[in-house]
C-alpha cells in the first residue's frame, strides 16, 4: 500500500501537462539520436544538458532520462534497416534484424523491437519500483575480485554460447581487450600505445569502432551489383508481425527483460553486455540455431528487450545509492547535482516528488515510445526504397558526420575508417566481430578491477579463491571451458569416425 500511495504521488507529478511535454521531448529526441549512427544517448544528453539549467530538477531529469531509454528504442531502426548500429547497444540487433529486412520483414522486425522494448522497459520500471533497495545492496557486495571474475565469466560465456569456433571467438575477444589497453593507464596515469596522439588518451571509442565494423564493413563487403535498390513499398499488413513471429518472440522478450534488468544493476556498460548475453543465450537454446544470422526473430526480440531492461536497471544504484553505473548515468547524476540535489539513499525521503515522479514518468515514457515508434514503422521501412547508388554514399557521409560529432575529433573518423577495413577483412575470413566489440567495452573495467584485486592481495592471485563469490564465478568459467573442450574433442572424434567409415565403404 505504501508503494501504491507513493506511485499515486508520482503520477500526480508525471501527468502534469508541462511534465508530459518534457517527457515527450525527451522520448522523441532519444529516438532520433538513437537512430543516428554515431550519436547515441551520451552525446544527446550532453548536448542538451545546458538547456536544463532553467528547468526545475524533476522536468530536467525526466527529459534527460527520456533521451536515455528513448535511444534504446531508436537504435534498433538503423540497425534493422541499414545494418548500422545507431548506438553501441544495438550491435547485436544488426545481425538478424537486417537479415529480416532483406527478406522483406523489416516492418515486422521493427514492430517486434518496439514491442520487446516496451515490455522490457515496463518490466524494468516495475522491478525498480518494488525491489530497488535490496538489489542495490546486493550489488554493493561486489568488490574488485568479484568484478574481475564476473567479466571473465562473461567472456567465457560468450565464447561457449557462440556457434563459431571457440578459439576464433576468444581470439576476437582478446583482440578487443588488446585495443582496450590503448590510452592512459588507469592506475599509473601513463600513456600507452597512443603514438603521441593526444586524442587516444581516452582510448578507442566504442562508437567509431562499432560504426566502422558494422557500418562501413558491411558496405565494403557488399558489392553494389549484388544489391537491389528497388524495394517495394510494404503494405500495412506486412508491417505487423505474423502470429508465428509473435510466438517466436514471446519467450526471448521475457528472458531478455529479466536478464537485462539484473545485469543492468551492475556498474559498467550493462546495456551493451546484456544484449550480447541475450543473443548468445537465444542462439544456444534455440531448436534452430542455424537460423541465427539469417533472420531469426529471437535474435531481434532478445537483445532489444535486454538492452532496454538494462537501461532501466542502471537507475537502481543511481537513485538508491548515488553510484553511477556508466557514463550516461554519470551525466544524469551531474544534472541532479547541478540543481543542488545529491542522488543517494536520502533522495527518496527528502525529494519524494522528484523520485516517484521520475519513476512514474518512466511508465508514461514507455507508452509514449510505443505510440511514437509503431505508427512510424512505415516511414522507417520506406528508407529501403532509396537506391543504393544514393544510399551508400549518404550512409558513409552520415557515419563520418555522426562519429565526428561525438568528440569533434578527426582521429575518431580515422578509427572508424580503419575498423571499417578490419570489418571487411573479418567478414571475408568469416570471423565474428561482435566479441571484439565486447572485449573493447569491458577492457577498462576488467583491467581496473584486476589490478585493484592484485593491489589488495599484494600481487597474489589467491585472492580470487579466497572470496566465495569470485571463486564460484571462476569455477563456472572453468566448467564452461571444459564443456567446450569436450564438445570440440567429441566432434573431432566423430569426424575421424566418419572418415574411417567412408574409407571402409569404398574398400
Amino acid at each position: 500500500m505504501e508503494v501504491l500511495s507513493s506511485l499515486a504521488l508520482g503520477f500526480s507529478v508525471a501527468l502534469q501537462p508541462d511534465v508530459l511535454l518534457y517527457a515527450l521531448i525527451g522520448c522523441l529526441v532519444g529516438t532520433l539520436v538513437g537512430m543516428l549512427p554515431g550519436i547515441g544517448p551520451l552525446a544527446g544528453i550532453s548536448i542538451l544538458l545546458p538547456l536544463t539549467f532553467g528547468l526545475d530538477p524533476t522536468k530536467a531529469l525526466i527529459m534527460l532520462a527520456g533521451i536515455y531509454y528513448g535511444s534504446q528504442y531508436g537504435g534498433s531502426t538503423t540497425s534493422i534497416l541499414l545494418r548500422i548500429p545507431g548506438e553501441a547497444a544495438s550491435v547485436m540487433t544488426c545481425i538478424d534484424g537486417n537479415a529480416m529486412a532483406k527478406k522483406g520483414r523489416a516492418g515486422a522486425a521493427l514492430c517486434i523491437a518496439a514491442i520487446g522494448s516496451f515490455v522490457a522497459g515496463t518490466f524494468g520500471v516495475i522491478m525498480l519500483t518494488l525491489i530497488a533497495p535490496p538489489l542495490a545492496t546486493f550489488a554493493l557486495r561486489f568488490g574488485p575480485p568479484e568484478y574481475t571474475a564476473l567479466l571473465v565469466l562473461g567472456l567465457i560465456f560468450l565464447a561457449y554460447m557462440s556457434t563459431t569456433s571457440l578459439i576464433r571467438t576468444l581470439l576476437m575477444a582478446a583482440l578487443g581487450l588488446l585495443f582496450g589497453t590503448i590510452g592512459i593507464d588507469v592506475v599509473s596515469g601513463h600513456f600507452r600505445f597512443s603514438f603521441d596522439i593526444p586524442e587516444l588518451g581516452d582510448g578507442i571509442g566504442i562508437v567509431p569502432v562499432a560504426v566502422g565494423l558494422f557500418g562501413l564493413g558491411e558496405i565494403l563487403s557488399t558489392p553494389s551489383s549484388d544489391v537491389k535498390g528497388d524495394v517495394a513499398s510494404p503494405k500495412l499488413r506486412d508491417l505487423l508481425p505474423t502470429r508465428e513471429e509473435m510466438r517466436q518472440s514471446a519467450w526471448p522478450i521475457v528472458r531478455g527483460s529479466v536478464l537485462g534488468f539484473f545485469v543492468g544493476i551492475i556498474p559498467g556498460s550493462a546495456h551493451i553486455i546484456s544484449s550480447f548475453m541475450s543473443y548468445a543465450i537465444e542462439r544456444r537454446i534455440s531448436k534452430h540455431p542455424e537460423e541465427f544470422g539469417k533472420g531469426a526473430v529471437a535474435g531481434v526480440a532478445g537483445p532489444e528487450s535486454a538492452n532496454n531492461a538494462a537501461s532501466t536497471g542502471a537507475f537502481v544504484p543511481m537513485l538508491s545509492l548515488g553510484i553511477p553505473t556508466g557514463p550516461v548515468i554519470a551525466v544524469l547524476m551531474a544534472a541532479l547535482l547541478i540543481h543542488g540535489i545529491p542522488p543517494g539513499p536520502s533522495l527518496v525521503n527528502e525529494q519524494p516528488k522528484l523520485f516517484w515522479g521520475f519513476v512514474a514518468s518512466m511508465y508514461v515514457g514507455n507508452l509514449m515510445l510505443l505510440a511514437l515508434n509503431l505508427p512510424l514503422v512505415g516511414v522507417f521501412v520506406s528508407i529501403l526504397r532509396i537506391p543504393y547508388a544514393y544510399l551508400y554514399p549518404m550512409i558513409i557521409m552520415f557515419c563520418i558526420i555522426g562519429v565526428y560529432e561525438v568528440n569533434n575529433s578527426v582521429v575518431d573518423v580515422w578509427i572508424m575508417l580503419i575498423f571499417g577495413a578490419i570489418g571487411y577483412l573479418l567478414k571475408k575470413f568469416r570471423f565474428d566481430p561482435a566479441p571484439l566489440v565486447l572485449g573493447l567495452v569491458i577492457a577498462p573495467i576488467f583491467e581496473l578491477s584486476l589490478r585493484q584485486s592484485l593491489i589488495m592481495s599484494g600481487g597474489s592471485f589467491t585472492i580470487f579463491y579466497q572470496r566465495p563469490i569470485a571463486l564460484i564465478l571462476l569455477l563456472i568459467s572453468a566448467v564452461l571451458l571444459a564443456l567446450a573442450a569436450w564438445g570440440a574433442f567429441a566432434a573431432r572424434r566423430d569426424w575421424r569416425a566418419r572418415m574411417a567409415a567412408e574409407a571402409g565403404e569404398e574398400a
